[in-house]
C-alpha cells in the first residue's frame, strides 16, 4: 500500500504540515488509512468488546464525581490506562489522569484525546445505575461516561490490534469541565510547559452522537453577587435596609439589558439565596449569573451591565445611620474564553474527511467545553460525541442508548490515526 499520513512536525512553538502530508488531500489520507487491516480489526474490536464496554460504562457512572471530587473516578480510570499497556500513567495534582500509547517517531508533536470525569451533581446524589432493556440509565451516563468509555475502548482497539502509530498519542481525563469547575482541569493541562508545548490537536470526547463538530468555543462568564446588611428582626426593625429587596432590585434592573439577536448573547439568574425566616430581615442575599456570547465585546458589555445595575442599587437604599448601610459584592466565578477554529484548519478538514468515508452529516456547533481553552491560545481542538444517543443530561434521569456506540468509535479512530500517521504494514 502506499505511504500513509506523515506527521506534525514542530516549528518553534508552532505546529506545520510537513510537505508529503500536504500532497495528499485529507479524503485519500483517511481512505487509506480505512483500507488498512489493522484498522479493519481495530474495528472488529468495538464490535467484540461491545457488551464488556457497557458493563465499564455502568461501573464508571456508579462512581460519584461531583465537582471538586472526582479523585475516585480518575483512580479507576488511571487502572484501566494501566491495563490497556498505556505508558506514562499518572495523576497530576489536581486530578487530571494521563496515558500515553507511545509513536515510532520520538520528536513528534502528541495527538491527545480526552474526556472530562466530573458531573454536574452534588456530593450525596443517589447514583441509582441500571441497565433498561437496551438502555443504561444513571446520572452522568451519558455526559460524560460515554466519553470516558471512547478513551478505553479507542486505546484497547489500538493495543488490540497492534496499531503501529506514528504520533504518540496522549489519552486524558480530566477534572473540573462542568459548572462552576469552570474548565479548571484543561486550563491546568495547558498551563504546564510539558503538555502546551507538545499537543499538535486536542479531541474532547463529550456526551453521546455523531452528528456534531464543536469547533467554536462559547464564551461564558459568571458571576456570584452578594448584598449585605445589618439585618434585624421584621417588627421592631422595620426600615432597616433589606438586602433581597436590593438585590431583587438589581434583577429588575440588570434584566432590562438589550442584549443583540447576533451574535446570540444570552444572560440567566439562576440561583438566588439569602435569609433565615420569614420574620427576619436578612444579613444577606446572593445571586449567581450566567452570561453566555460568541462575542467577548458582548460579554464585556454585560459585564458592565451588571456592575451598573448594582451601583446605582445601593445607593437607593442605603441611608445614614448604621443599621440603613448596604454594601455590595460582585466575585466572578467563571470565565470560559470564545474563540473558534479556522474553517482551513487541518483538523477540520480531517473530521470532515473522516465523515465523508462513513457517510455522517455532521454539522458545526458552538458551545462550552474543554476545546475552548487551547481554542483560545490558538491551537487546533474540537469537540465531538461518543457515539450511540443519549437523553435527559443534568438530571438523574439521563440515559444512554449504545445502539451506533461503535460508529462514533470508528469516527474517532479514523480521526486519531489520520492526525497521528500509521506505519506501513
Amino acid at each position: 500500500m502506499g505511504s500513509s499520513p506523515p506527521l506534525r512536525a514542530v516549528v518553534g512553538d508552532k505546529f506545520s504540515l510537513s510537505e508529503s502530508q500536504a500532497s495528499r488531500t485529507a479524503q485519500q489520507q483517511v481512505a487509506h488509512l480505512a483500507e488498512q487491516r489493522r484498522v479493519h480489526e481495530a474495528f472488529a474490536w468495538f464490535r467484540s468488546h461491545a457488551h464488556q464496554l457497557e458493563d465499564l460504562q455502568l461501573q464508571v457512572t456508579s462512581i460519584a464525581a461531583p465537582p471538586w471530587g472526582e479523585a475516585a473516578r480518575s483512580d479507576w480510570l488511571k487502572e484501566r490506562f494501566t491495563e490497556l499497556s498505556l505508558s506514562d500513567v499518572h495523576q497530576d495534582e489536581i486530578g487530571n489522569v494521563f496515558g500515553v500509547r507511545p509513536g515510532s517517531d520520538p520528536n513528534a508533536p502528541y495527538i491527545a484525546l480526552s474526556a472530562h470525569l466530573d458531573t454536574v451533581f452534588p456530593a450525596g446524589t443517589d447514583i441509582d445505575v441500571r441497565r433498561d432493556g437496551d438502555k443504561l440509565y444513571g446520572p452522568g451516563i451519558s455526559d460524560n461516561s460515554s466519553g470516558i468509555i471512547a478513551l478505553v475502548a479507542i486505546a484497547g482497539a489500538m493495543h488490540g490490534a497492534v496499531i503501529p502509530n506514528r504520533a504518540p498519542v496522549l489519552f486524558i481525563g480530566d477534572v473540573g469541565e462542568e459548572g462552576e469547575g469552570d474548565l479548571r482541569g484543561m486550563r491546568h493541562i495547558f498551563q504546564q510547559p510539558k503538555w502546551s508545548a507538545n499537543i499538535a490537536s486536542l479531541v474532547v470526547l463529550d456526551g453521546a452522537g455523531t452528528d456534531t463538530i464543536i469547533a467554536e468555543g462559547l464564551g461564558s462568564r459568571r458571576y456570584e453577587v452578594t448584598i449585605r446588611g445589618h439585618g434585624g428582626h421584621s417588627w421592631s426593625d422595620f426600615g432597616v435596609a433589606n438586602p433581597i429587596v436590593g438585590l431583587a432590585r438589581v434583577i429588575d434592573r440588570f434584566t432590562r439589558t438589550q442584549v443583540p439577536a447576533a451574535p446570540k448573547t444570552t444572560y440567566n439568574i439562576g440561583i438566588v439565596s439569602g435569609g433565615t425566616s420569614v420574620n427576619s430581615i436578612p444579613e444577606s442575599a446572593t445571586m449567581r449569573v450566567d452570561t453566555r456570547s460568541a462575542s467577548v465585546e458582548e460579554l464585556d458589555k454585560l459585564e458592565r451591565a451588571l456592575h451598573e445595575a448594582v451601583d446605582q442599587t445601593i445607593p437607593e437604599l442605603t441611608g445614614r445611620k448604621r443599621e440603613e448601610f448596604l454594601t455590595a459584592e460582585v466575585r466572578v466565578i467563571g470565565n470560559r474564553p470564545a474563540a473558534d477554529l479556522p474553517t482551513d484548519s487541518q483538523l477540520l478538514k480531517m473530521i470532515r474527511a473522516v465523515d465523508a468515508q462513513l457517510n455522517l452529516t455532521a454539522k458545526i456547533q458552538r458551545a462550552s467545553t474543554d476545546a475552548n481553552i487551547p481554542l483560545s491560545l490558538g491551537r487546533e481542538a474540537i469537540a465531538i460525541g461518543a457515539g450511540g444517543t443519549g437523553g435527559g443530561a443534568h438530571t438523574i434521569h439521563e440515559w444512554y442508548d449504545p445502539a451506533g456506540r461503535d460508529l462514533g468509535l470508528k469516527r474517532i479512530l479514523l480521526l486519531t490515526l489520520a492526525l497521528a500517521g500509521v506505519a506501513e504494514e
